[in-house]
């Protein structure tokens, strides 16, 4: 069993990039921008409203304030800051979930955010703080690089640490992600996305960032890639060819 998850809602007023109603008709959990890296409020209810009638599990996407810089960009945001920031992008998403008749069921970083929080103790700790704080005792799952110090952080918290994978990426030999920056980051080749997706899936487990191999339970599909829709419906068709069940992670 794989759970299918794409960053959605990335858009800004009258400019958008992620083709959001076809990718919900694929993916089972989807990552909604929330305001700081892309998004805004019409958006974040529209996709909520398609999540809910399809019944797909709506994550909040939390990022630095980077608008201009689509979130890529690495911030020192003092941890009691970042901590407000994502709490506050939770509370904003869980407004309009609740209005679509769903709720926010995870939290996953965009970005530069994602990155940090593999090695970087003090921002791991402040998005888990941030999602204690917008949740409560209850909490939410944490998405992350497997063997990344903010699963580590979510774990020690109570929180449920969900590892995931991403076809469409290159891995460093360390098990963390190439830099988008240099050459062969991102795998254009839609035969090579594909098979990696099975061989992630069926194998269960990925590399990790420290040292060991971990069982992915999500696999992440990037929306603002050319053709993300149509990709998404072959990995999930191939998935199912396979023997692989999708469906969003307990």
């Amino acid at each position: 069993m794989i759970d299918l998850n794409a960053d959605l809602g990335e858009g800004f007023g009258r400019w958008t990039l992620t083709d959001d109603e076809a990718l919900l008709s694929v993916v089972t959990s989807a990552n909604v921008a929330c305001g700081f890296h892309a998004g805004d409020p019409s958006i974040m209810r529209r996709v909520c409203e398609l999540a809910a009638e399809r019944g797909v599990r709506i994550g909040a996407q939390v990022s630095y304030r980077d608008l201009a810089g689509f979130g890529r960009r690495s911030m020192d945001v003092p941890a009691a800051e970042l901590a407000d920031e994502v709490a506050y992008q939770i509370g904003a998403l869980e407004v309009f979930a609740r209005a679509a008749g769903s709720r926010v069921s995870y939290v996953k970083p965009h970005g530069a955010l994602y990155n940090r929080t593999v090695h970087d103790p003090d921002q791991a700790g402040a998005v888990v703080a941030g999602v204690r704080m917008a949740a409560g005792a209850a909490g939410l799952p944490v998405l992350g690089l497997p063997g990344s110090l903010l699963l580590s952080a979510a774990g020690a918290a109570g929180l449920t640490a969900v590892p995931e994978a991403f076809a469409d990426r290159a891995y460093t030999p360390a098990g963390t992600l190439v830099p988008r920056g240099e050459p062969g980051a991102v795998v254009h080749d839609p035969e090579a996305v594909v098979a990696r997706a099975v061989a992630m899936a069926a194998e269960g487990a990925v590399a990790a960032a420290d040292g060991s191999r971990v069982a992915v339970r999500s696999l992440c599909l990037h929306g603002d890639t050319p053709g993300a829709a149509g990709l998404a419906l072959r990995v999930r068709e191939a998935l199912a060819a396979a023997g692989v069940r999708v469906e969003a992670f307990a």
